[in-house]
C-alpha cells in the first residue's frame, strides 16, 4: 500500500473537532519531505471565545468555514505562522492547532531552518513547528489531502495514551480541556494536565 492509500481523507476531519484533536495524536504530519508524530493539539469550535470564528464569517475566518480536511495557516502576533487543520462538517467553523511534534523525517533541514540542534526542541510549540516545517501562510487553505502534505495515520500496533488540559498561549476560555496530547512524551511544548 502506497502512502498515498494511506492518507488522511476529508471524512477523517468532517466530524467533532474535539474527537479529530484528540485521534490526531499519534498520526503522522509531513510537509515536503520534513515532520513527524503529531504529539499535541488544541480543538477551537466556533461558539468559542477563543476561536477567530467567533466573530463571523470574514475574509480572514472563511477558510474555518469549510469545506473539512483544509489548512488555516495564520501569523500570530506577526510572528509565527501558525497550522491549523479544518474539521467539523462544511458549514461549522472548527479547526485544530498543531501544538507539537516528534520530528523523525528531515531533521537536518530542520535543524538549519531554525538553528537549532535539539530534536526534542525543533517542533515543540505551534511557532517552531511551521518554521522548522517550512509551512508559511501561503500554504493556507491548501488541500490537506494533497502534497506538500502528507498526513497519514498512526504507526500499525502503536497505542498512544492520550492526556487533556486546558490550553495554554490565550487569553479567552482557557479552561476548556481541549488541549490533547500524548502521555509522556518529551516533545510537547507544555506537559497536560490530566483529566
Amino acid at each position: 500500500m502506497s502512502a498515498a492509500d494511506e492518507r488522511l481523507g476529508v471524512e477523517f476531519f468532517d466530524r467533532s473537532v474535539h474527537l479529530v484533536a484528540r485521534e490526531l495524536i499519534g498520526c503522522r504530519l509531513f510537509f515536503d519531505g520534513c515532520g513527524g508524530t503529531i504529539v499535541e493539539t488544541e480543538s477551537y469550535e466556533r461558539d468559542d471565545p477563543a476561536c477567530h470564528a467567533y466573530v463571523g464569517l470574514t475574509d480572514r475566518t472563511e477558510v474555518l468555514f469549510g469545506p473539512p480536511g483544509r489548512a488555516y495557516v495564520y501569523l500570530s502576533y506577526g510572528i509565527h505562522s501558525l497550522l491549523n487543520f479544518v474539521a467539523e462538517p462544511e458549514g461549522e467553523a472548527a479547526a485544530v492547532l498543531i501544538r507539537a511534534l516528534e520530528p523523525t523525517t528531515g531533521l537536518e533541514q530542520m535543524q538549519a531552518r531554525l538553528g537549532e540542534l535539539r530534536a526534542r526542541r525543533l517542533c515543540s510549540g505551534p511557532g517552531k513547528l511551521t518554521e522548522a516545517l517550512g509551512i508559511g501562510l501561503e500554504q493556507n487553505r491548501a488541500d490537506l489531502g494533497r502534497d506538500p502534505f502528507l498526513l497519514l495515520p498512526p504507526e500499525p500496533c502503536q497505542v498512544t495514551q492520550v492526556l487533556t488540559g486546558p490550553r495554554v498561549g490565550i487569553t479567552k476560555a482557557v479552561e476548556r480541556p481541549w488541549r490533547f496530547a500524548a502521555a509522556g512524551s518529551p516533545y510537547v511544548s507544555k506537559p497536560p494536565i490530566p483529566r
